[in-house]
């Protein structure tokens, strides 16, 4: 029977639909883990792309089959953080996860034990792994030695899974966090550590205790991994935002099922269609504060979708701020904007910092260019391709409509800024064209 002892951020577990492929591919890994056979991976995608839901089912899926597989999972939290803090909770939810999983009991994944805690229970159950941690880790926390507590708490999983034979997967939520959050002063001042992610370099190659860890921000991951994760230790793993077209539509007759929106059988495939299958648009939409939602008629449906994009404290809008901002702030002038908004509405091939100059007319150098570029790659605006000189917008739809949105009339080609009801009343049409197509085709061949 299915248990959830780890409160999932999605809410309600039926919000997590589709993902089969995934599910699949993922089962497969696990299935290798008792075997060692299994590489540690990382899962890539941008934020609201479903891969927490996604790793804390895995979790919840493992504890719940009471297998050879134990489920640790950690989240690293966007905020500053005590080194000595990060550790202590480190271990206390790894033990308490690990004990929860001995002993069938779901609370103490949301609780997590205390060290004395942790401690007694490894006397009363023999377990000298658990003891012998925590009295090292009591011992100089108490000297202030906090390099040796966070040696020993990082490398705790693969030594109980060797220890005694055992298989524990490590799962770490936003792993980039790690490189800008965690300070050594316990007011958080100075610098962070920016070179905690490598402390996991020799133990992510564990076989008895593989990781599988994740990262909002591709490039940002990708730098880490470079730098402190080097020579493939992790398996990447491109996670898309977006569902296959069967699941997409699933997915906006469970959300309008679940938060009570009516909607009919037409309006749900002008739904999907129009937020791409993505399960954060199509979840936005239906919860819309719009005032002229009405997902039960067409113009209903546009007004929604187009709220979403264009308002400025719309849910989807706000998400995508922070990515845009981010990177707008640190090439903030109108050569920047240009850029970005070139390479997203002409993503159907790289470009190389001389093609831009070319196409866009600046009277800057290639080189002043290709820097501009490199920003927007750290901060996942467009991708890098497999020659240093090559450059494309992200294959994201949902992005290149906000990115329009914000940046067309600012440009100086346009006037003002786009009418996207225009095009989305178009795309519902071809929809109403190709069914009634299909409809003509099916009459024809129905046996007389």
């Amino acid at each position: 029977m299915m248990q959830y002892p780890l409160k999932e951020k999605i809410g309600n577990p039926d919000l997590l639909v589709g993902r089969e492929q995934e599910f699949n591919h993922f089962g497969k890994w696990i299935t290798n883990i008792p075997k060692e056979l299994s590489k540690s991976r990382v899962i890539l995608a941008r934020r609201k792309s479903g891969k927490t839901a996604f790793v804390q089912r895995i979790f919840n899926q493992l504890w719940s089959a009471n297998g050879r597989v134990i489920p640790f999972y950690l989240s690293i939290p966007d905020a500053p953080i005590w080194y000595a803090t990060l550790a202590i909770r480190y271990y206390e939810t790894f033990a308490s996860h690990y004990i929860s999983f001995m002993e069938r009991d779901p609370q103490l994944v949301g609780k997590p034990l205390t060290l004395e805690q942790i401690k007694a229970y490894g006397q009363a159950k023999s377990n000298i792994v658990l003891v012998e941690d925590v009295d090292y880790i009591l011992n100089y926390k108490q000297s202030g030695d906090y390099d040796l507590v966070w040696d020993r708490v990082y490398r705790a999983p693969h030594r109980m899974a060797g220890f005694y034979d055992q298989r524990i997967l490590v799962i770490i939520d936003e792993f980039q966090y790690l490189s800008s959050f965690v300070y050594r002063d316990e007011l958080c001042a100075g610098q962070p550590v920016k070179a905690m992610p490598g402390s996991f370099h020799e133990v992510s190659e564990s076989k008895v205790a593989p990781m599988l860890v994740t990262g909002s921000y591709v490039g940002w991951m990708l730098e880490i991994m470079m730098h402190y994760l080097e020579a493939g230790r992790l398996s990447q793993i491109n996670f898309s935002p977006y569902l296959t077209e069967g699941e997409g539509l699933q997915a906006v007759y469970k959300y309008a099922e679940v938060y009570d929106e009516p909607i009919t059988n037409e309006t749900a495939v002008q739904i999907n269609q129009l937020c791409m299958a993505d399960p954060f648009f199509i979840s936005c939409v239906i919860q819309s504060n719009c005032p002229e939602r009405n997902l039960t008629q067409t113009e209903g449906v546009i007004e929604a979708v187009n709220y979403e994009i264009e308002g400025r404290r719309s849910e989807l809008s706000g998400t995508w701020k922070e990515y845009i901002d981010n990177t707008i702030d640190r090439i903030n002038d109108r050569h920047g904007k240009d850029l970005l908004l070139h390479l997203s509405k002409h993503n159907d091939r790289y470009w190389t910092p001389q093609e831009l100059k070319d196409a866009l007319g600046f009277d800057m150098s290639a080189n002043e260019i290709r820097k501009k570029l490199m920003v927007m790659v750290n901060g996942d605006l467009i991708e890098w391709g497999n020659s240093d000189i090559d450059f494309r917008g992200l294959q994201d739809g949902t992005l290149n409509l906000v990115l329009r949105h914000r940046f067309e009339k600012e440009i100086a080609e346009f006037k003002k800024s786009p009418d996207f009801r225009v095009e989305f009343r178009e795309k519902v049409a071809q929809l109403t064209s190709e069914k009634r197509r299909w409809s003509l085709i099916g009459s024809r061949i129905q046996p007389q």
